[in-house]
């Protein structure tokens, strides 16, 4: 009996066997094998992973219908259905495609016409709202800061203004960019920046190095562009709000509103912070007091043939305070008690459409009016400044491998404030400055082959002091392969003079200013080498994006804050300036829920001038040589995300003043941020964390703080070494750690 059974049991197995069949194949993206790639039947336990080939084999599986599942980390899952026969092997190679998540975003600013990000001739970094979540800010200013390369620069300890650093080049070589306008410029930039409500930015594309061939002035040293949510794609609602343990308070909401030929989007943006804090002991407070409110409203209209067409508009008022602990109101502009207190307000508009022909021509307008009502101690600052600009560009595709972009521009500045800045030469009357600036561009974009793409352009400009500009530029792309692009840009660079935005010194009670010379427009001339690598691995995926940087500048304005503590001397350098590096940005995404992001940038910028003396080198202001960022983050059963992020920076040059006891080079130090975050499926989330989690403070701030107006700085008893007060010195935010909590839900559907 038991051998029949054995018997019956055997010649089952052997018809089970006869029955099953072989899955193989290779994974691929295109040429590429993708080593650790997940080939998975569907409700079964048939699982493998590729070698490092690529190579899969799934044997021994019965005879039948399935559904076949492919994943790998960075890619889009592959899906098929599939049969399996009987004592046969199903050979079926897949190729993946990347996630739109990775390289494939849209992305404008590199060429001023929507492109993939992989296919871009121009390097393109791409920086969602879910970036900068992760360390919740009440403006963009602060967000910006977590860009490797990118950095906030604070000019005044007291009022906490600043201008954008690409690279170590100053601010006023940065240009700011609302939906591809240049609206955020000039006297603005700061208070445009901390304005702009969080909850209506759809994302933010960072081009470092020159882009003057398309934007012209003020995009010498790069271009950040705003772009705003599309109204179409918007969240019905959207609610962010958080409260820090210092008592700071930042509400960001958006609603929208739809009809059959638009559709609308409003955005506010409210923010306080009213709680005098001087914990460093200095008798100033450590952070300025802000009262801030900004409306957006953004209009997308439905048109024929899904031609193009949107209106936005913004009104940002803010009123914001720093100074001595016993300060108020009644004291603003008066000599007893220092106070620097600045009243803004600013109306933007912006506007796109497409003209109704068979061509791609779009007309594209921007307007803003700016009003500075400021005192610096008992110095007045009180400014105006309105802005004009149209752009009309006709996108022409001669073929489907060859793009042609023509345009013209104008751009109108007007202002005024109450400086000799806009005085005659005898001081009798008032002339604001009138700056009409017209261009035109060409571009032409080649892909001459499936992996290489060449792209030319040129760009005019004719300014009435200066006359004609020009500024040609060349990039070419090359990818053998999806994992491997290298680029290269070489091209010019201008920037016209705009002398009260050079420095926010400028502006400050502290120091006089004083024009040694006619200033001249700074010229530069660029080159940039980009290399982007990916690497698929049993681990999920890497990548790496390194790029190596050069500008060389005529001309180029500087301040001299070292001739006279008391002065700011502004003129035209007798030499040249360089600005050199090497930026890296890397990547890893694992098979599991973790992700890590690392950044490091080397930057060499100095000047070297001839002072009648022999040439001298001198390392730029507030530009270290290193810096970077870091994010790690991992989220756990339960939606439950940690995200630690932070950045480093280096010893960077900082304005001292002769015999100063503070040192003229900053530390080394961190600044790291943690957040935990609880998402639920209803679009809520809840989050609480820790800022400045080492607590770093900076040791020197102000000099000579119980004088702040210089009333005994000339008693050679008292003061032996000459000291005056000044703000300038410094080199990272003076609030120490702090807890924050918050709350964010979005809505999009009924």
């Amino acid at each position: 009996m038991k051998q029949l059974i054995t018997l019956l049991f055997l010649c089952l197995s052997l018809s089970v066997a006869a029955q099953q069949g072989t899955l193989a194949g290779k994974i691929s993206l295109g040429e590429i094998a993708l080593k650790g790639a997940t080939v998975l039947l569907k409700k079964t336990t048939h699982k493998t992973l590729s070698d490092q080939d690529g190579l899969y084999s799934l044997k021994n599986v019965p005879a039948g219908n399935y559904e076949l599942s492919v994943t790998a980390v960075g890619y889009l899952t592959h899906h098929q259905e599939i049969s399996i026969l009987a004592d046969s092997t199903l050979k079926l190679d897949i190729e993946l495609r990347e996630k739109s998540d990775d390289l494939n975003e849209v992305v404008v600013t590199g060429t001023m016409k929507a492109v993939r990000k992989l296919d871009s001739p121009v390097p393109v970094e791409v920086y969602t709202p879910a970036f900068f979540q992760k360390n919740p800010t009440p403006n963009l200013f602060e967000a910006l800061g977590l860009i490797n390369g990118v950095r906030p620069q604070l000019n005044c300890n007291i009022c906490n203004t600043g201008d954008i650093h690409i690279n170590g080049l100053e601010g006023a070589y940065t240009l700011i960019l609302i939906d591809g306008m240049p609206i955020i410029s000039s006297l603005s930039t700061v208070y445009g920046l901390s304005g702009i409500p969080n909850s209506l930015v759809d994302h933010i594309e960072v081009v470092k190095g020159p882009a003057s061939s398309l934007y012209g002035s003020e995009a010498m040293g790069g271009v950040i562009n705003v772009i705003t949510k599309n109204a179409v794609k918007a969240p019905l609602f959207s609610f962010d709000a958080f409260g820090t343990s210092w008592q700071e308070y930042n509400v960001d909401g958006s609603v929208k509103f739809s009809g059959k030929k638009f559709q609308s989007l409003l955005g506010v943006n409210y923010f306080n912070y009213q709680h005098p804090t001087d914990k460093n002991g200095d008798g100033f407070t450590d952070v300025t007091l802000q009262h801030r409110i900004s409306v957006f409203n953004k209009w997308n209209f439905v048109r024929k043939e899904k031609r193009e067409a949107s209106l936005a508009a913004r009104f940002v008022n803010e009123d914001r305070w720093g100074g001595q602990m016993n300060w108020n109101k009644q004291y603003r502009g008066s000599d007893s008690i220092y106070g620097e207190s600045i009243y803004t307000r600013r109306w933007e508009l912006i506007g796109l459409y497409q003209l109704p022909v068979k061509e791609k021509i779009m007309v594209q307008l921007s307007y803003n009016w700016h009003n500075q009502n400021s005192y610096y101690g008992f110095n007045p600052f009180m400014a105006n400044q309105q802005v004009g600009f149209a752009q009309m560009y006709w996108d022409k595709e001669l073929s489907k491998k060859h793009n042609l972009l023509l345009g013209a521009t104008y751009r109108y500045t007007w202002y005024d404030d109450n400086t000799p800045a806009t005085a005659s030469a005898d001081g009798l009357k008032n002339l604001p400055a009138k700056t009409p600036l017209p261009g035109i561009f060409i571009q032409d974009e080649w892909k001459f082959t499936e992996k290489q793409t060449l792209l030319a352009g040129y760009r005019y400009d004719y300014d009435q002091y200066h006359g004609s500009i020009h500024s040609p530029r060349l990039a070419y792309k090359f990818s053998p392969n999806p994992m491997n692009t290298f680029r290269a840009s070489f091209g010019t660079g201008f920037r016209v003079v705009n002398l009260f935005t050079e420095d926010h010194a400028a502006l400050t009670g502290a120091r006089q200013v004083v024009i040694a010379e006619e200033l001249k427009p700074e010229r530069s001339y660029n080159g940039n080498l980009n290399y982007v690598l990916k690497v698929p691995a049993g681990f999920g995926l890497l990548n790496v994006d390194a790029t190596g940087f050069y500008s060389y500048f005529t001309n180029k304005i500087t301040g001299d804050f070292d001739q006279d503590p008391d002065k700011i001397i502004y003129a035209n350098l007798n030499g040249h300036a360089i600005s050199r590096g090497i930026a890296l940005n890397t990547e890893m995404t694992f098979n599991f829920p973790l992700r890590i992001s690392a950044g490091l940038t080397w930057s060499d910028v100095y000047q070297l001038d001839d002072n009648g003396r022999g040439t001298e080198k001198t390392a730029q202001l507030h530009a270290p040589k290193w810096s970077g960022n870091y994010l790690i983050s991992y989220t756990f059963p339960g939606d439950f995300v940690i995200d630690l992020t932070g950045v480093y920076t280096g010893p960077m040059r900082l304005p001292v003043q002769p015999k100063d006891f503070r040192p003229e080079y900053s530390p080394w130090f961190t600044l790291a941020n943690i957040q935990f975050t609880k998402k639920f499926d209803s679009g809520l989330e809840i989050y609480a964390g820790i800022k400045n989690l080492l607590n770093f403070i900076p040791k020197y701030a102000l000099i000579r703080a119980f004088d702040p107006f210089d009333k005994t700085a000339g008693d050679p008893l008292s003061n032996p070494n000459g000291y005056t007060f000044d703000t300038e010195y410094n080199y990272a935010p003076l609030q120490g750690i702090r807890g924050f909590a918050g709350i964010r839900y979005n809505l999009f559907k009924y």
